[in-house]
């Protein structure tokens, strides 16, 4: 590796040296590195768990567990300065003691790895996923598990077994970290070496062109045939009642969005779930400093506003780019019977949302000079 001397127009190399050699660990420090930063290993990649154990009549932990943006689990196994001659039959085990996990189990997983509730872990994985619900994802489908190994140094036995069960289908990858020594600090460089990026990009593309998953498909079409038919009602009885959607137009998306802000990126929003429905204020201007000022600003008024519209769900999802302010009901869009409790929520509280929140946006904008 060089460094550039952008003064001398020349390039000074950067000596190789050891992760030993620097008293680095395989788990206090590359470890933490990749939990810290996973999009080092070049995807973006959630960590579910670190040291994971919790498989049955065994005591073995893996590294780190992670879930990838189509739903699929990672099995992170990294090495230090070698690879040694197990760590893909290390991994295969941990894949397929992983392979059985429901999504249920996978929440909990998560939950107990954030410390916070199933609940607040589910948001994560909707925020990370960009999802409304997620039975829009399929989450560890059958014989999909993934596998990373990342190591300073592999060894032929690994390299030579990782490109045979590629070519029988498996997804498993070598990442090489190398550390380099420059003017007294450390530079780490992680390079996947199996596959070759570009020809795994062009091996990804082709696959997903011949393989679709008909389930997932089923469900969309199903999912967006429910969602249009309850629209289609709801729009209905605005027409017949002269509210205020009754000239909106049909979707098959989960939500319905409704004006009226006067705030770019602040929408008001009608949400509809198998599970609950919700009135949202969703903010997304683009920016995610902006979207988290917008938020602060309106929680500052949260006693007032909660004086007139009772109790809101405050989301600020630090994690996540948007941010949201929500009233909830239990009340699945499914149920014949309570469509018309939903119809009535949805009208009551869009009126309150925007009585309440459209002089704050006034007011913001006033104050911001937007």
């Amino acid at each position: 590796m060089y460094i550039f001397d952008k003064k001398g127009n020349k390039l000074i190399n950067a000596e190789p040296t050891t992760f030993k050699e620097n008293n680095l660990k395989e788990r206090q420090n590359i470890q933490e590195w990749i939990e810290k930063s996973p999009e080092v290993l070049g995807e973006p990649l959630l960590i579910i768990q670190k040291e994971f154990d919790g498989f049955d009549k065994t005591n073995e932990r893996l590294d780190l567990l992670a879930i990838d943006k189509t739903g699929k689990l990672v099995v992170i196994e990294n090495k230090r300065d070698d690879s040694g001659r197990d760590v893909t039959w290390q991994a295969i085990k941990y894949a397929s003691y992983c392979s059985s996990l429901s999504q249920e189990e996978i929440i909990e997983i998560y939950a107990k790895y954030l410390k916070k509730s199933t609940e607040e872990a589910q948001e994560m994985l909707l925020s990370f996923f960009e999802v409304e619900e997620l039975d829009q994802i399929s989450i560890n489908p059958e014989n999909t598990q993934r596998l990373i190994l990342v190591a300073a140094n592999f060894r032929l036995e690994v390299t030579s077994s990782v490109l045979w069960l590629r070519n029988f289908g498996i997804d498993i990858s070598c990442i090489k970290v190398s550390p380099f020594m420059y003017d007294g600090n450390l530079i780490v460089d992680f390079d996947q070496i199996i596959p070759i990026k570009e020809a795994e990009e062009y091996t990804i593309k082709m696959a997903e062109k011949k393989k679709v998953d008909s389930q997932i498909a089923a469900n969309k079409i199903r999912k967006e045939n429910d969602y249009s038919i309850f629209w289609k009602k709801f729009i209905e009885y605005n027409e017949k009642v002269n509210g205020k959607y009754a000239a909106s137009s049909v979707t098959t998306d989960s939500w319905l969005t409704k004006g009226g802000l006067n705030l770019t990126g602040v929408n008001l929003n009608l949400v509809i779930g198998r599970k609950g429905c919700r009135v949202e204020i969703y903010i997304k201007t683009g920016s995610k400093d902006e979207n988290k000022k917008i938020y602060d600003f309106f929680y500052h008024y949260k006693d007032q506003l909660e004086s007139k519209m009772g109790e809101l769900s405050w989301e600020r999802l630090d994690d996540g780019i948007g941010s949201r302010i929500t009233k909830r009901e239990d009340y699945s869009f499914l149920s014949e019977e309570d469509q018309p409790k939903i119809f009535k929520f949805f009208m009551d509280y869009s009126e309150l949302f925007l009585d309440n929140f459209a002089p704050l946006t006034a007011l913001y904008k006033e104050q911001a000079g937007v």
